[in-house]
C-alpha cells in the first residue's frame, strides 16, 4: 500500500522516496547490559496502531525524520526532525550518514 509522508523540508512525498529505519527506540548507553543491547537491536514491538518510526528521505533532502504512523491504516499522523523531539531516540541504521 502506498502512502504519503510529509517531509518538513520538502513537503508531501510518496513513501517510495523514503527508507524505513525501524521503530524509534531509545539507544542504550555503551555501559548498559547485553540484554539492553539485545532488546534494542533485535526485539521489535511491531504494535498495531500508532507508533513512532525512523524514516530517511533518500530521494529528497537526505535527512532522517521521526514519523508517527498508524500501522493498521498507514495514516501518517505527524512528522518532525529528531531534535524537536527532545533529543529522541537514535536511528539504528549505521550505514547511512546522519546529515543534519
Amino acid at each position: 500500500m502506498s502512502f504519503l509522508i510529509h517531509c518538513p523540508n520538502c513537503g508531501d512525498r510518496g513513501v517510495t522516496e523514503y527508507r524505513f529505519g525501524g521503530e524509534a527506540n531509545k539507544r542504550p548507553l555503551p555501559e548498559d547490559s547485553n540484554d539492553s543491547w539485545l532488546a534494542y537491536i533485535y526485539r521489535r514491538g511491531n504494535r498495531k496502531g500508532i507508533q513512532t518510526e525512523w524514516w530517511y528521505h533518500r530521494y529528497g533532502c537526505r535527512q532522517w525524520l521521526l514519523v508517527n504512523r498508524d500501522t493498521d491504516t498507514n495514516e501518517v499522523i505527524e512528522t518532525g526532525w529528531p531534535e524537536l523531539a527532545g533529543g529522541g531516540p537514535t536511528p539504528m541504521w549505521r550505514g547511512t550518514r546522519w546529515n543534519r
